[in-house]
């Protein structure tokens, strides 16, 4: 088991905010609600390419192409109009229950709560704000200032430096076993939020896991 982290860093989309009102917004395309998880998976599909290649484009980038792809596959047109009312969801997503209360739990430990996004460090900072726990947030972190991807090992370095400690002394919590996966390899601990998700066996496993955020947090300050 490893020691208790002196950093946590939080994964932002999908872990910390929901990516539920993309899904509202495309089904009133004409989309069926298992789009969005496409468009989710589509877009790392191309952010993972770009980094086993050593190249990048930002998050958004990627998200737009991967719902012009969508739309082709069901035949759908849409305005540009249209596909910017949908991207602009992203300034709006909602925290995930208990977000706050991991946060709080963190810091009134002495723990310092970061935010590590393969997002834009701007787009992160308003969903932080609009939320409410911008002020919990030592920090916002994005892959932007490397030029490559999470789970590149670049980008989880480049945060331990940033925060000025070493790779060891800081845990990842995602709810993506792909992150965590990378965060493990570039020698980071980690925590998993499972939300009813099993943890595929051919990866690194996490170091604690929990059902929610603050069920993470908990097992955190077990160590």
């Amino acid at each position: 088991m490893p020691a208790r982290p002196a950093i946590v860093a939080f994964d932002i989309i999908g872990t910390v905010f929901s990516l539920e009102p993309l899904r509202e917004r495309m089904v009133a395309l004409g989309l069926p609600p298992l789009a969005l998880n496409f468009v989710y998976t589509a877009t790392l599909r191309d952010a993972f390419a770009m980094a086993a290649t050593s190249t990048y484009a930002p998050f958004l980038a990627g998200l737009t192409a991967s719902l012009d792809e969508v739309l082709a596959m069901h035949g759908i047109a849409a305005t540009d109009a249209q596909k910017r009312e949908v991207l602009e969801a992203m300034t709006i997503l909602p925290a995930r229950e208990g977000a706050g209360e991991a946060f709080g739990m963190l810091r009134q430990a002495g723990i310092p709560v970061v935010a590590l996004s393969n997002g834009a460090a701007a787009a992160t900072e308003g969903l932080l704000a609009r939320s409410g726990l911008r002020e919990a947030v030592a920090r916002v972190l994005s892959v932007d200032d490397v030029g490559l991807s999470k789970p590149r090992p670049e980008v989880y370095h480049y945060a331990a430096r940033e925060l000025g400690v070493a790779p060891a002394e800081m845990m990842l919590v995602a709810a993506h076993p792909w992150d965590l996966h990378g965060a493990s390899v570039a020698g980071l601990s980690t925590g998993y939020v499972e939300r009813g998700r099993p943890y595929a066996p051919h990866l690194r496993g996490p170091d604690v896991r929990g059902r929610e955020l603050p069920d993470v947090a908990r097992a955190i300050l077990d160590l």
